[in-house]
């Protein structure tokens, strides 16, 4: 599934661009120019459009109409964007968790050269009877 939404780029006195779509308040982004703003602009509404996703909020519907001050003296380009696979990425990042041991078992385990983050995966994932590791 892929969503086209509208981003207004407001130029700047210094050649920037500050962005924000009217299909999705709350959503803002920059650009140092039009390029870097429209990279970002992508960027905003994929992660704007994924953290309503997993508040459980609906994703609005993308218009095609724009209200005059809106447009006026500013840049409309259209942003795709793809929320099956960002979401994919996203849960797939690898985050940093702290994890307290005793002493003498760290010690071990470093001896053994024992990877933590792998460990703790294989671990939690038989711990949590998960059966289809992919994609989650």
């Amino acid at each position: 599934m892929n969503l086209t939404y509208l981003a207004v780029m407001e130029p700047g006195k210094d050649g920037s661009y500050s962005v924000f779509f009217p299909d999705l308040p709350g959503c803002f982004s920059y650009g140092r120019d039009l390029e870097e703003a429209q990279r970002m602009a992508v960027e905003a509404a994929s992660l704007h459009v994924y953290g309503l996703e997993c508040d459980g909020d609906a994703v609005p519907e993308p218009s095609v109409h724009l209200s005059k001050e809106d447009t006026e003296g500013n840049v409309v380009m259209p942003v795709t964007i793809h929320p099956d696979l960002f979401r994919i990425k996203k849960d797939n990042e690898r985050i940093k968790t702290n994890i307290t041991l005793p002493a003498w078992l760290k010690r071990m385990a470093e001896e053994q050269k024992v990877n933590y983050s792998r460990l703790l995966e294989a671990a939690l994932i038989e711990y949590l009877q998960i059966s289809n590791v992919k994609n989650r």
